[in-house]
């Protein structure tokens, strides 16, 4: 035996030894017993449940909706809806910002929290990092309860990032869900998380997308959809994972906190001032509502979240029956669309001729994440060749003046599609949280309206159809010599438009590996 063997040896077992304790420090926690479910009173007095017996008769099963379409009015009605709680606030969120905008709602959550509204507020863990103290400020409040989904053990420097690789299937099922829920009887739920730029009030990048407030019985089941993830087991409270403040600096962060959402305000909108004002606000939007059949759909958390995940979860399986029934039309509007094999098998096996699918999403000049871009990239061909009309926006589409409320962010910075948004022969809607790619119809835990309302359905497309012209957005073609073109008012591209070279090469090379579903 050579000298340079055993070194090479021992070079191996150190580096198994060293994998072994970096697994090791990245295994996940042990799951936690909340110990007995409470039930919740649905039906106390509010200002809320007068409304509802204002709008809807107390024997019927429809449900009043509203669509929430520019960040502006998202904002002013959570901000709102803070204001005039009575009982509980429950929010979901995949991703809650210390920014502008999340560190006001978070304030009002306070405020609300001191007249004595309980508030439950549960949050994935995979954006949690760098807002810890955010959210172990408003955990020291009596009245404010966070909880955590699925969380690495790691809370931070390399032994979180290393998590991802050494606890992969367990990491990748994520909390996508998005609801906010007050008193039981009017819920917000779509596409937005909490943050400046799901608001307008980034200056240089906003996301174009979609809410739909819901008063009536389907509130009750946006409730279901939280305590569903609340009591899970998976579920931690915040702190088990992070170390809160005492009680006198909690006293002092929450007054300071609390107290910087009622001076002069920098935002773009004119927020609703005390519960007076802001129950005035709702009354107007609770009027326009529409009362139409309804149906939500979420996908319960995973019992066991290092199973594989190789089956349909229920909101696509319920996408999946509706696009089974459509008969002429279906318009999908996705942030991130990945279409592979199995689904476009699925659509091969309709056998409807006549059907139509015209799909918009992002361009790669407009896609916040190239990963996910070059997921879509890999399979763009075998989805035109399937037959389906694909459309990118563009980032100087003149429609985002329409879609985002901030005139200056569209002048001097960019729009990006963050909505997901079906719509089914211009009579039923499916809107939520749930992008049209293989990630959320295997990973993510999401939560989606079914609505059945031609008003409603057709409001929406008529909003796709206007981003699917030229001046909006790029229709995507094979060529006659096989090549891709992006064409838009008379100018053609075979080439990733509007993007440098590097960012194009980043995607091309990404789109090599078969790491869609991940994406």
């Amino acid at each position: 035996m050579s000298g340079s063997q055993p070194s090479a040896l021992i070079a191996r077992l150190g580096i198994l030894f060293m994998l072994g304790l970096l697994a090791g420090c990245a295994r996940g926690l042990p799951p936690v017993d909340h110990g007995p479910v409470l039930a919740l009173s649905s039906d106390t007095e509010s200002f809320v449940m007068d409304q509802r017996r204002m709008q809807l008769d107390p024997d019927s099963p429809l449900s009043a909706f509203q669509l929430l379409d520019t960040g502006r009015d998202a904002f002013t009605v959570r901000a709102a809806l803070i204001e005039a709680a009575s009982h509980r606030i429950d929010a979901q969120y995949y991703i809650w910002n210390d920014d502008d905008s999340g560190r006001y709602l978070a304030g009002r959550l306070v405020t609300a929290a001191d007249r004595g509204v309980q508030v439950r507020l549960l949050l994935d863990d995979i954006n949690v990092a760098g807002k810890e103290s955010l959210f172990a400020m408003l955990e020291a409040h009596p009245n404010i309860a966070i909880r955590i989904f699925n969380p690495s053990s790691s809370r931070n420097g390399a032994g979180r990032w290393l998590s991802f690789i050494t606890d992969f299937d367990r990491i990748n099922r994520r909390m996508h869900n998005k609801t906010f829920v007050v008193d039981d009887q009017v819920g917000i739920a779509g596409g937005r998380n909490i943050g400046d730029e799901y608001f307008d009030e980034d200056p240089q990048l906003n996301f174009r997308d979609r809410d739909v407030m819901v008063l009536g019985p389907l509130a009750a089941d946006m409730t279901r959809n939280f305590e569903a993830y609340w009591n899970n087991r998976w579920a931690y409270p915040l702190s088990q994972l992070y170390k809160l403040p005492d009680s006198e600096q909690a006293v002092y962060h929450l007054s300071s906190l609390s107290r910087a959402t009622t001076g002069p305000l920098a935002f773009k909108t004119a927020l609703p001032r005390g519960r007076a004002g802001a129950e005035q606000l709702l009354e107007t939007w609770f009027a326009a509502m529409i009362q139409a059949e309804g149906e939500l759909v979420f996908d319960p958390p995973p019992e066991n979240p290092d199973a594989p995940a190789n089956t349909p979860r229920a909101t696509a399986n319920a996408l999946f029956r509706l696009t089974e029934a459509a008969r002429s039309e279906i318009l999908i509007e996705s942030a991130y669309l990945i279409l592979a094999e199995a689904q476009l098998e699925g659509l091969d096996n309709l056998n409807n001729q006549s059907l139509r699918v015209t799909a918009l999403t992002n361009s790669l000049a407009t896609n916040d994440l190239v990963p996910n871009h070059s997921g879509y990239a890999r399979w763009r061909r075998s989805m035109l060749e399937q037959g389906i009309t694909l459309h990118e926006l563009r980032p100087d589409a003149p429609a985002c003046k329409r879609w985002v409320t901030n005139r200056q962010a569209c002048d001097q910075g960019m729009v990006s599609l963050h909505s997901k948004a079906v719509v089914f022969d211009r009579e039923t809607l499916f809107i939520g949280s749930f992008n049209v790619n293989l990630r959320s119809i295997y990973l993510n835990g999401e939560t989606v309206l079914i609505i059945r309302s031609p008003e409603l359905a057709r409001t929406v497309a008529e909003d796709i159809d206007d981003a699917l012209k030229p001046e909006n957005s790029w229709q995507v073609t094979v060529g006659a010599d096989g090549r891709m073109v992006w064409t838009s008012q008379n100018q053609e591209w075979h080439r990733e438009p509007e993007v440098g070279f590097w960012r194009r090469a980043a995607s091309r090379m990404l789109s090599w590996l078969p790491i869609e579903k991940y994406l």
